[in-house]
Parts: C-alpha cells; structure tokens; sequence
C-alpha cells in the first residue's frame, strides 16, 4: 500500500506561510526530534523547518517510551520551533499540536477526539503520539521540536496494542496520501500556533479543543501515585492542566506532565 512521499511530494502538498514551508526527508533516521535539534544546533535550521522520515530507528514516546511503525505506513516527523517565550509555556505546545492533527482528521471525513492531553483517537483508540522536546540557550528555550507519528497506513497491529490502537485506514477502509495529511496538519497547527502565542496560553484554543475533548464530562480515574483518584473531567485551562471535578464537588487542575488520565472503563 506504499504511496508517493518524500521531500518534494510533502512541499507540494503543504500550502502554509511558514510551518513546514521547508521540508527534510529522510528514509531513516534514529528519531526526528533528534534530527531536528541537531540541524538547529549545526546548521542553522530555523523556525517552521518540518523533519519527517519514513522509519525511526529510535523513536521515542511520552515517559520514554519506545515508538516505532513499518515503513511506508505511517507519518513520523518533527517541526523546529523557535519562540520568544518563556520555557514554562512549552508544554503547552503539545496541546497545540494534538488539537491541530485531530482536525486534520476530522477534515479528512473521521470522527476524532482527543484524550487529553494529546492523544489523538478515532473509534476510542490512539492513532496519534506527539512529544515535545526543548533546547535551552541560557535561560530561554534556543528550540523546541514538537515530534508527531501518525498510524496512516496500518492495516494491522500486534496484540498487545490492538485494543488501544488504530489507524486511518482501518477506520476508513481505504488508504490515505500522507503527504496530504502532512499538509492538513501544517495548515492547522500554523492557525493554532499563531493564535496561541498571541495570548502565550491556550484561552484562545480551548473552545476549539474542548469540543474535541473525548473525555469531557467523563468520569476518569487520575493515576497519582500519591493519590489516585476518580471524578469527571470538565474541560481544561488556560494553561492545558485538565479540570477534574471529584465527587465532593471541589475541581482539581491535573497537569500531564506529572500524571496519566485514562477513562473509567476504557483507554479513553
């Protein structure tokens, strides 16, 4: 089911200012985000500049885990990020971006939503990873790279991950031009990151999100290892962290970076 993709394909299909304006394409590399520090750091790759490879041999996920995909199934790529604001606001980054792919979905013809706070799901299970990764240059973020791997072209996975994965094309039944859902994912993280510095948090998103959000009004058990505990989510705020609301009526901000939400009864 292989398509046409590689550096010119991607550019043709990419209609945006400046986000993926440049495209790096490689058939291997070990994991995008590294390779796009590393031509920030060592040839000058600046704001925009999209990296995407058809296979990682290093992939990487949230909390290190490893993240791989047979080739010329998936989209697995990183965009460079040079902003002026401070190193605090960049997690919020991968709000951003999670927001931008499930639109591109959904523009695609898929019912989508996110499992906060980044997790891209169709049919209740993952088809998209994101994780952002920062350079510092004295006290100031020099760059940050937000990498993305989207299950495209898959028509299988192993058993393990069965249950809690899926792709476009077995929700679908036919396959996807990835360069196409590069694009569509350029284009909307170009309008969602513009937006989102202009107030430097995501008050200007979270309508926007929080009508994808597939946990909203949900009970969800937030997995502390202090303090465990189940509630309904209500949203987020301002600054990404989800608004949990316990049974005695009191609404805790959960933030990602130190605990993992998962449904009452599912994934989501």
């Amino acid at each position: 089911m292989s398509d046409l993709f590689n550096e010119e394909i991607i550019s043709q299909a990419t209609h945006t200012k400046w986000a993926g304006k440049t495209v790096h394409f490689a058939r291997e590399t070990d994991s995008t985000n590294l390779w796009g520090k590393r031509a920030w750091r060592e040839e000058g790759a600046g704001h925009g500049e999209l990296f995407v490879a058809e296979y990682q041999s290093a992939g990487r996920g949230r909390f290190t885990r490893r993240w791989s995909a047979p080739p010329d199934s998936a989209i697995t790529m990183s965009i460079l990020i040079c902003p002026e604001f401070s190193p605090q606001k960049a997690p919020m980054l991968t709000l951003v971006m999670g927001l931008s792919v499930a639109q591109a979905v959904a523009e695609l013809g898929l019912e989508v939503g996110i499992k906060w706070p980044n997790d891209v799901v169709v049919s209740r299970k993952k088809i998209c990873g994101i994780l952002t990764e920062m350079t510092m240059k004295q006290d100031k973020i020099g760059c940050a790279v937000i990498g993305v791997g989207i299950n495209v072209n898959m028509e299988s996975f192993p058993e393990e991950m069965a249950d809690k994965a899926t792709s476009l094309y077995l929700e679908s039944g036919h396959p996807f031009d990835r360069a196409q859902v590069v694009g569509l994912v350029m284009k909307h993280f170009e309008e969602n990151y513009e937006k989102f510095v202009q107030t430097e948090d995501l008050s200007g998103l979270k309508p926007d999100y929080e009508k994808m959000l597939a946990n909203l009004n949900q009970p969800v058990r937030v997995l502390d290892q202090n303090d465990p505990y189940e509630g309904i989510a209500r949203g987020i705020n301002a600054g990404g962290e989800l608004l949990v609301e316990r049974a005695d009526g009191t609404v805790e901000e959960v933030n990602s970076g130190e605990v993992s939400v998962r449904g009452l009864y599912s994934y989501v």
